[in-house]
């Protein structure tokens, strides 16, 4: 987990909230990653390009 990242606790409380995955299509991302990633690039601004691959690719 890195700096501003979520929390177990936090993602616990947010993870219930979110709609069900649906089953078509390509098998989806880790949902917790890629909520990290988004948050990421809005907390800083940056391009899509400039998210850190931890986060998955930015495609």
């Amino acid at each position: 987990m890195s700096r501003g990242d979520l929390t177990d606790a936090q993602w616990e409380r947010l993870e219930p909230l979110l709609p069900a995955i649906p089953k078509m299509g390509r098998p989806s991302r880790d949902r917790r990653q890629v909520f990290d990633g988004i948050w990421w690039r809005a907390r800083t601004g940056s391009p899509w390009r400039d998210v850190p691959e931890r986060y998955g690719p930015w495609e």
